[in-house]
């Protein structure tokens, strides 16, 4: 005996088919969240309102090498060299990771969108990865653009070609410290963001962060001064993330006295295995972090 209901039924087309194009896999995938992470952070594919801070501090920081070139074309004299440049706008790039960092990953969080991107073939790893590489190239462009105003304004008023292999040397060293800078400072910024949906929260606890680091290495520095303590003097650098990378620099470029008033004795190795260490830790935290969330 047969169904009524079975015999009744109707099968419908409405238009679902199989994908037959191209699977790019995760690669691309990881590729691509890169890229949407460095135009996020400059405000690129968003709202006029989001461009405004990225490009305020791209334009201060621009202005000031052009202030500095324009100096050294008029009177001949290195106000700032290429390795000290970073450091004078440290501040500026802690504020732009403070920003950009929470940018990148807090509205993922708050939405509630990272299950999709966890789908395949995106791995969590890739995810953070991306992420974290997209504010280290964000923040090392930061730099790298005004570093090369400087370098173009200088190499145009060196004597000959040995002048001009110095000057490059000399850039590229900046260019180096500059990385030194972001892969540091995008580091801490891109694990606290990563703790909050909120950003102005994320954004806000990573300024503490740094300002209270800050803090401690003005004490520990000033209780070495008190003391006569030269060894706790040296050391002191390594409370800040900023003079922690200053410390680096001391130790891998030897910028010249004038640049720095800070000593760091025999500790160089300590200060690079430190920065390293610093580094590592907190990529690793960020893919800890990313492998519990959203499950």
């Amino acid at each position: 005996m047969s169904n009524p209901d079975i015999a009744s039924g109707v099968i419908h087309d409405i238009g679902y088919q199989r994908y037959s194009g191209v699977r790019l896999g995760r690669g691309y995938a990881a590729r691509s969240l890169y890229v949407h992470g460095v135009r996020t952070a400059f405000g690129f594919g968003r709202s006029a309102k989001a461009k405004i801070f990225p490009w305020f501090v791209v334009a201060v920081m621009l202005l000031v090498a052009v202030i500095l070139t324009a100096i050294r074309s008029l009177q001949g004299e290195v106000v700032l060299g290429y390795t000290a440049f970073p450091d004078v706008m440290s501040l500026l790039t802690v504020l732009f990771c403070a920003i950009a960092g929470p940018e990148l990953v807090s509205r993922d969080l708050r939405t509630g969108v990272l299950p999709l991107y966890f789908s395949r073939p995106l791995a969590r790893s890739d995810y953070a990865l991306a992420k974290w590489a997209a504010l280290v190239t964000s923040a090392w462009l930061l730099l790298a653009a005004p570093l090369a105003v400087m370098f173009f304004g200088g190499a145009f008023g060196v004597a000959d070609m040995g002048e001009f292999w110095t000057e490059l040397g000399h850039f590229l060293a900046g260019l180096g410290y500059a990385g030194v800078h972001a892969l540091l400072f995008a580091s801490i910024a891109i694990l606290i963001g990563s703790l909050s949906g909120r950003r102005a929260v994320s954004a806000a606890i990573i300024a503490a962060f740094f300002l209270l680091a800050t803090a401690v290495f003005g004490i520990m520095a000033s209780l070495g001064f008190a003391t006569e303590n030269t060894t706790l003097t040296e050391l002191s650098l390594l409370f800040s993330p900023p003079t922690l990378a200053q410390g680096v620099e001391l130790w891998l470029f030897n910028p010249r006295p004038e640049d720095l008033d800070l000593s760091i004795g025999d500790f160089g190795p300590v200060y690079g295995l430190a920065w390293l260490g610093f580094t590592l830790l907190s990529v690793a935290l960020l893919l800890l972090r990313y492998r519990k969330v959203a499950r």
